[in-house]
């Protein structure tokens, strides 16, 4: 196809993709109530999920007990006349991404795929379902574990007994669905280093000269929206470590077939 022939492709794919957004964004405004109630104000209250295991992991372990809370110490208000409808329509937004997020991949697919060998091609379902699992792991990883850590530590953070926390109801919000998105944006980590392996723009050499700086990384990030014990940590280290040395073995792996190819082409 010509240039603009591609650029009226890639329109489509975004025209598609925004009404499969929308469509997405229609159902999740329908069960907003229980979105807001059950999903995002759900960490607000001590008896999430995740504090109620922290609580006990502490108890067990005579660990720090900062997550046996009953409440924490904030509350969230709205500032402006608009404020709760815009949050509820740009809410159901992100959410019709999330859920329409498989589509949005499988057009993008469609769109690249005319670039791909055929043995590349048939591995299209795999590719969607593979990337859309990691994806809503990183989603659920960052709502369940990353966002409660982080209002536990910032919502208890005291600069003086003298400033009341009344958070606005955009902070809350913005923090919460940031975590969320960029967790599962994060999780892709294996499929991009795939991509760009394949492309020859890094190695699994370079990954592993740089795996004792990824690490340190790593700690410092779990150590900030974590207590101070090893435990806490280590739940957030674990999987991010995880996903990096996945990294290194698609790399690995990427690079013996492009040695392997050179090899066979040296030969002919």
């Amino acid at each position: 196809m010509s240039f603009l022939d591609h650029l009226e492709e890639l329109r489509w794919l975004l025209v598609r993709s925004t009404i499969a957004i929308l469509i997405g964004a229609c159902v999740a405004f329908a069960f907003s109530g229980f979105i807001f109630d059950e999903i995002i104000f759900a960490p607000k209250d001590g008896n999430f999920i995740t504090y109620r295991i922290f609580c006990e992991l502490a108890t067990k372990y005579d660990l720090d007990k900062s997550f046996c809370i009953k409440e924490l110490p904030f509350e969230i208000q709205s500032r402006s006349m608009d404020g709760q409808f815009s949050t509820d329509i740009w809410t159901s937004i992100t959410a019709g991404f999330i859920l329409a997020f498989p589509f949005i991949l499988w057009e993008f697919w469609k769109f690249i795929s005319p670039a791909l060998y055929a043995k590349e091609r048939k591995g299209a379902a795999m590719f969607i379902f593979t990337t859309s699992i990691l994806f809503f792991i990183g989603v659920l990883f960052g709502h369940y574990l990353i966002t409660p850590l982080s209002l536990n530590f910032l919502g208890n953070y005291k600069i003086s007994d003298m400033v009341k926390n009344d958070i606005d109801l955009d902070s809350y919000l913005s923090l919460v669905k940031t975590t969320a998105i960029s967790c599962g944006l994060v999780f892709e980590m294996p499929i991009i280093m795939y991509f760009l392996s394949k492309m020859g723009l890094i190695s699994a050499s370079f990954l592993r000269t740089y795996r004792r700086y990824a690490y340190v990384i790593i700690l410092i990030i779990a150590a900030i929206v974590t207590p101070p014990d090893v435990v806490s940590q280590m739940i957030v280290t674990i999987p991010l470590v995880i996903l990096y040395e996945g990294s290194i073995f698609i790399a690995a792996r990427m690079d013996k077939k492009r040695a392997k190819l050179a090899k066979e082409e040296a030969n002919v």
